[in-house]
């Protein structure tokens, strides 16, 4: 999910650039007086807004597609905030829908710096509708895609966020996230980090599921195999993640493949068939380019464990994440050795090996770092 300023928990106003603009607190008391009078499909916020309808809603900008559904910033109406909806298709009776709506509603008591705010879910047609926090620097995928590589120090800082909010998480209400990725670490222009798209949902969990594979590239060994997910298996998905925005690209793959648009491996292939083409800014577009021969592939080269080698298709990726070793940041020495420690233990193959948020966040690479908040949103508004 790539939703992508920061919104106001409060029901403020909000200007263009999302900044807060004054109270609105009695249009969001009269609003919820109309919503109580005509009733709705929608789910009171907990953040102080009515309880949410798709007519309350005036889409004005498109932020892409990811995890089964699309993704627009929208204008709600009555209170002048702007948030980020995502529509799910959900090919389900409408009683699984309905399961879905509910097993959302935990998401109105998840309140941390380090997650994006849930303002509610609603149904819509065969979709089910959900509200958050709008981040006006979008997703860390589309961040190092258009601009390349992230500093390691600011990398640092992104672990520290996802861990502070996978321990949230878990310590609070006892979910574990699932579904760890780039494109579900979401930035804003005041150098917030925050996470997204946690599996709150068993529900909506199978229904995407079913009709989205994308995410098994980031699965941990124990996750492939069919055994017990906990927490360490998000630690596994931080590390794959982390060393994707340190290199500027995928782990399983080399710099000529990440140069290639047209790159034709299976794996590419399987992402394209099902989530269509990115371009370049973490959004997704259709390919209307007419298909041209090709010259005959040159033999697959067997991947390197440090990240190398030719690309893989997903049966071979998957084979390789739990046979082979895990990568690591390349080249050697390149990194700050705090850093390389640090991804090692995210990605220990065996999970009783593997190191927990809160251990993590006791590593030097984490507890030294200088990286201030003024330093994270110089570096966030760099990257508009």
């Amino acid at each position: 999910m790539e939703i992508s300023s920061s919104s106001s928990r409060s029901g403020s106003k909000l200007d263009a650039n999302g900044s807060t603009n004054g109270s609105s607190k009695s249009t969001v008391k009269k609003t919820r007086k109309k919503s109580e009078k005509n009733g709705s499909n929608g789910s009171d916020s907990g953040h102080g807004f009515p309880e949410l309808r798709d007519d309350d809603l005036k889409v004005v900008g498109d932020l892409g597609a990811g995890n089964g559904g699309t993704v627009n910033k929208v204008l709600h109406k009555e209170t002048g905030l702007y948030m980020a909806k995502k529509l799910v298709l959900i090919d389900a009776k409408p009683a699984v829908r309905k399961q879905i709506l509910r097993e959302l509603q935990i998401m109105h008591h998840c309140s941390s710096e380090w997650i994006v705010s849930f303002y509610g879910a609603f149904l819509c047609d065969v979709h089910v509708g959900i509200c958050m926090e709008y981040m006006d620097r979008r997703s860390l995928d589309g961040i190092y895609k258009k601009h390349g590589a992230v500093p390691i120090d600011i990398v640092g800082k992104i672990s520290e966020a996802v861990l502070r909010g996978l321990t949230y998480l878990y310590d609070e209400h006892r979910i574990m996230h699932r579904d760890i990725k780039p494109s579900n670490i979401l930035v804003n222009s005041k150098g917030d980090i925050k996470i997204c798209d946690f599996g709150v949902s068993g529900e909506l969990i199978n229904s995407v599921a079913n009709t989205f594979v994308g995410t098994s590239t980031y699965m941990s060994p124990e996750r492939i195999q069919g055994g017990n997910y906990s927490v360490k298996s998000d630690i596994w998905s931080l590390g794959i993640s982390l060393i994707e925005l340190a290199l500027g690209r995928f782990p399983f793959m080399n710099d000529d493949d990440q140069d290639d648009s047209d790159n034709d491996s299976d794996l590419e292939e399987m992402r394209r068939t099902i989530t269509g083409r990115d371009d370049g800014q973490g959004r997704v577009v259709e390919d209307k380019k007419p298909k041209q021969d090709k010259p005959p592939k040159p033999p697959r080269q067997h991947q390197q464990a440090g990240g190398g080698g030719m690309n893989m298709s997903i049966l071979d990726l998957l084979q390789h994440i739990v046979n082979e070793p895990a990568p690591r940041l390349v080249p050697a020495g390149k990194y700050p050795v705090e850093a390389e420690q640090f991804v090692e233990d995210c990605l220990r193959k065996e999970p009783g090996e593997r190191k927990s948020p809160k251990e993590l966040l006791l590593y030097p690479w984490i507890v030294d770092s200088r990286v201030t908040k003024d330093d994270l949103e110089r570096w966030a508004i760099s990257v508009d």
